[in-house]
């Protein structure tokens, strides 16, 4: 069984075919997932769908893009919806340095304030990291975020910051890109990351596996993501399902 830790069912990419996106995940053998929700819109969908079906979880966070539209309300929000039993994770939060909506200082405070709050209600946390790999580290090592632990989500960096986050009790996420054909970082670090800290995901509707790149992204392709992981380390699928299964539990604090 495959669990993929990041998707957006949540959003308008969704809207005409949602249930036979599920199916077909399900006919993919994607057991579980996790829906993140980043704002007004899509936490509300990702905690209805995790009350609707079973097999579903929701994380609940603020985009570093949307930065500057987050005040004390959001917060408060945050907190409030972090006690909902199917909550399993707040994120994503951290810093996006490629769009420039949030000014720097702005993504900064809020990335804290979240790592804040998730120690405070002991929740993990779901890192979104675009070109600001090393202030990421700078402000989880300061704001001790350890001790709750989190997801490099989408790990699109070197390796050489790989230890830095195993060493917060961080795990490594990877998805499509891995399967690009050119896409040497991702490929280095599949073979790299400890068995038990690898986990995959899709972040659907984006970043779609080949052959589907540059199309929707959606659940049933985490498939795609293990079969290449499981070759660039030299072991065989099902142990790759069985294995980033086993991680995304223990993360998650999900008893099957």
């Amino acid at each position: 069984m495959l669990f993929d830790t990041h998707v957006h069912l949540n959003v308008e990419h969704f809207d005409e075919d949602r249930e036979e996106v599920l199916e077909r995940a399900k006919e993919a053998g994607v057991g579980q997932m996790v829906i993140v929700g980043f704002d007004h819109e899509t936490i509300p969908k990702a905690i209805e769908m995790a009350e609707k079906h079973s097999h579903i979880y929701a994380a609940v966070g603020w985009h570093p893009v949307d930065a500057i539209d987050m005040t004390e309300k959001e917060l408060d929000w945050l907190k409030e919806l972090s006690s909902h039993p199917k909550v399993v994770a707040l994120g994503e939060m951290g810093l996006d340095y490629h769009w420039d909506k949030s000014p720097k200082d702005v993504q900064k405070d809020v990335f804290r304030k979240q790592i804040q709050l998730a120690k405070q209600v002991d929740l993990p946390i779901i890192i979104h990291n675009r070109e600001a790999t090393e202030d990421i580290i700078q402000i989880l090592q300061e704001e001790r975020a350890s001790e709750v632990g989190g997801i490099m989500h989408c790990y699109n960096d070197s390796v050489k910051y790989i230890d830095a986050c195993l060493d917060m009790n961080f795990y490594i996420s990877l998805g499509g890109p891995v399967t690009f054909k050119n896409a040497k970082l991702p490929k280095e670090v599949a073979a790299y990351v400890p068995e038990d800290r690898l986990l995959i995901e899709t972040d659907c509707p984006f970043l779609a596996p080949h052959p589907n790149r540059g199309k929707r992204n959606e659940p049933a392709y985490v498939k795609l993501v293990a079969e290449k992981i499981a070759e660039l380390r030299g072991e065989d699928f099902d142990t790759i399902c069985r294995m980033t299964t086993e991680n995304a539990r223990r993360f998650f604090s999900i008893d099957v």
